[in-house]
């Protein structure tokens, strides 16, 4: 009998080990990004309020991105694992508010969400689902209150212009990490303030100086934060 058990047995360790081979992290750390959407709609590309209607003039979630420490990311890792509404149906509310689409045509999100999960969030199965995957991203952003951070600093979206020290000092005393700066450039040529990156650590739950910077378009020592 012990012997007609061996190789199930080891059947059952080989899968095991598979599994956890297949499940295992492709990445170091998370990059949370914010945007502003007053500056992704003052481009020559403009922008459309989804079918909600206008968000709200803050900082909104463009997406949870698994990286590595080398620079590089892993994308795409589960095609089978498509996205699904009925698994976030209770988080939709929060979705429409803190992570809304501005993408032309209007639309209702689902797209654009589909697109960070399909890409982003099933390439971190190892930690959470889908619906863990957006709760995660809603909390953290919820933790940071950057537009706070900014106007205890004087730093207001009013269409003026402050320097990249000033927004970076702002956001570092007022959440305890220094975000990289992504700027955009608005019709007239401006840098404008138009995402911020935050690092998470790979486990994502807490936040962490970031081990690699993004290759975002940097921004000069003027940037206009416009009104939204």
């Amino acid at each position: 009998m012990m012997r007609s058990c061996l190789p199930l047995a080891l059947l059952v360790a080989l899968s095991a080990v598979g599994c956890a081979a297949a499940q295992a992290a492709d990445y170091d750390f998370f990059y949370l990004v914010l945007q502003w959407p007053g500056s992704y709609c003052d481009t020559k590309q403009s922008c459309c309020y989804p079918r909600s209607g206008k968000p709200a003039a803050d900082f909104g979630i463009h997406g949870l991105w698994p990286n590595r420490d080398d620079g590089t990311y892993p994308q795409n890792c589960n095609p089978a694992n498509a996205f699904d509404p009925s698994k976030v149906s209770d988080l939709l509310s929060s979705l429409r508010t803190e992570w809304p689409t501005l993408a032309c045509p209007t639309s209702d999100g689902l797209q654009f969400w589909a697109h960070e999960w399909e890409k982003h969030g099933t390439c971190a199965q190892n930690l959470f689902n889908e619906h863990g995957y957006f709760q995660t991203a809603l909390h953290l952003r919820d933790q940071l209150r950057v537009l706070d951070a900014l106007a205890s600093a004087g730093v207001s979206p009013d269409g003026g212009y402050y320097t990249l020290s000033a927004i970076k000092g702002a956001i570092q005393q007022g959440t305890g990490f220094e975000p990289f700066v992504e700027c955009n450039r608005d019709e007239s040529g401006n840098n404008q303030l138009y995402q911020l990156y935050f690092c998470v650590d790979a486990n994502a739950s807490g936040f962490v100086q970031c081990p690699v910077q993004p290759g975002g378009r940097p921004c000069g020592n003027r940037i206009e934060f416009p009104t939204f």
